[in-house]
Parts: C-alpha cells; structure tokens; sequence
C-alpha cells in the first residue's frame, strides 16, 4: 500500500528542481574549464582596445559636436557590450552541440527528469557567465575612458535590458546549437550575430553610411539595441529604440525557445 502511495510522488516531474541541477552542472563545467570563458571575454576587450586607441580619435572627431577619443570611448561602449553577449551566446551554441553529439542529451532524454530542465540549464548559466563577462568588459571600458552619465535608476535599467538581450539571444543560440551537426558548425553558424554589430550605429553613425546599407543598419535589430543602451548609459532620452529593442529581444526570446523546444523534443 505505501509503495503505491509512493510511487506516483516518486515519479513526479520537479522541473524547477531538475533545473536547478542542470544550472549547477553548467556552472561547475564553467569552472572547470575557465580557458572558453576568458576566450570570450577577450575578443570584446581586444575590439574595445583596437577601436579606442587605434581608430578613436580619428573617429571620435568625426562625431557630431567632435571630442575625439574620449567621445569615442563613450559612443563606442554599448557596441562593445553587445558584443560581450554575443560571443558569450555563440558559447552556448558550443556547449549545445557538444552535449548533443557527445551523446549525453540522449542520456538525459532517458531519465526521469523534466525536459526542459536540460535547456533550462544551459540558458540560466549562459546569462550567468554573460553578467561575469559584461562586468569585466564594462570594468576594462572605465579604465580607458568610458565614461558613462547614468544615475543609479539608469544602471538598473542597463541591467535589466541587458538581462533581457542575453536571454533573447541564448535562446537563438540554444536553438542554433541543437541543428548544428557538428561543433564545428555550432562554432561557425551564430557567426553573424558577432557582425551584425559592425554593420550598425555601433561604431559610427548610419548616416555616415551609403544608402542601402543605411537602411540595412536602420532596420536590423542590433541597432535599436545599441541605441537604448547608449540612451541608458548617458542619461539620454531613450525614445522609440526601447521599445523596438524589446520587441525585437521578445521574438528572437520566443522564436529561439520554440524552435529549441521542437528541435530537443524530436526523436532522435
């Protein structure tokens, strides 16, 4: 009587729980092998590096009211920081397609745990070792020069917005990774969320750009994104771009968390 009793507790789902354990196997996979997370911290603090003592001051003095590189370092920044994360993500990819072609994803589909605690795991401490490499970047960025005028409210809300730009975008990743055949490919597929920044109001203004790839850097999602930091960060109004940068965060989240349900979700 008490086995059956028992029995059905016993086999009950816990998906927060289940998360948590998977959030905890990420994070010890972090520590263990530290080399990834400095090789993804060291590309956004080698471009911050390059763009501010190389090209800064010949750029910052093309800005609208000039300065040079100490305008530079402040225009530069948000760009920087949205590369952060997006070299943080196309480690997600990584991680995914290692877990799916090591065969420990199969493992895991075996056993009596919530499915999507497994990808659950993976985005928690993805955005965990994206705030670790944001804090570091942004740290290297005061040192030469950034300096931004947000009061405490507006580094709260840089917080959040950037919580939600990660999320978004390790769930895109996520889903890259799974389709990915080989890791490889992981490596090479969310290669263009690295250039998109390039190719918008990161490092200079649209309107300095020819016509066609003005509005290409108008209406891709990055610089919207880039455009409600900058705002944040300088106590600037933040106008439409905030909420264009959301709304484009709640697709990629939502897009992203769909297909890498149906992708985990298919029989292997």
């Amino acid at each position: 009587m008490s086995t059956s009793t028992l029995a059905p507790a016993d086999l009950r789902f816990h998906p927060l729980r289940d998360s948590a354990t998977m959030l905890r196997r990420n994070l010890k996979r972090m520590l263990r092998y530290p080399s990834m997370t400095i090789t993804l911290i060291g590309m956004p603090v080698i471009f911050l590096l390059l763009f501010v003592y190389v090209f800064g001051g010949t750029l910052g003095a093309g800005l609208q009211g000039g300065g040079g590189r100490a305008a530079y370092a402040n225009y530069v920044a948000p760009a920087i920081i949205l590369m952060t994360i997006t070299a943080v993500v196309q480690g997600t990819a990584i991680s995914i397609a290692m877990d799916m072609t090591e065969g420990i994803v199969a493992r895991f589909r075996t056993m009596h745990i919530a499915r999507v605690s497994v990808l659950t795991g993976h985005v928690l401490g993805s955005v965990i070792q994206a705030m670790i490499a944001l804090a570091v970047v942004i740290g290297v960025a005061l040192l030469v020069g950034f300096r931004p005028a947000a009061s405490l409210v507006g580094w709260l809300l840089t917080a959040g917005f950037l919580v939600a730009v990660t999320f978004a975008l390790v769930w895109l990743c996520v889903a890259l990774g799974q389709v990915s055949k080989t890791v490889e490919t992981a490596s090479n597929i969310p290669m263009p969320l690295i250039l998109l920044p390039f190719l918008s109001s990161g490092f200079v203004p649209t309107d300095s750009m020819p016509a066609g790839l003005r509005w290409f850097a108008e209406h891709q999602p990055f610089t919207p994104i880039i455009e409600t930091m900058r705002a944040l960060l300088m106590d600037k109004p933040v106008g439409n771009d905030g909420w264009i940068a959301l709304a484009w965060c709640a697709v990629m989240a939502l897009g992203g968390y769909l297909w890498s349900r149906k992708l985990y979700n298919r029989e292997s």
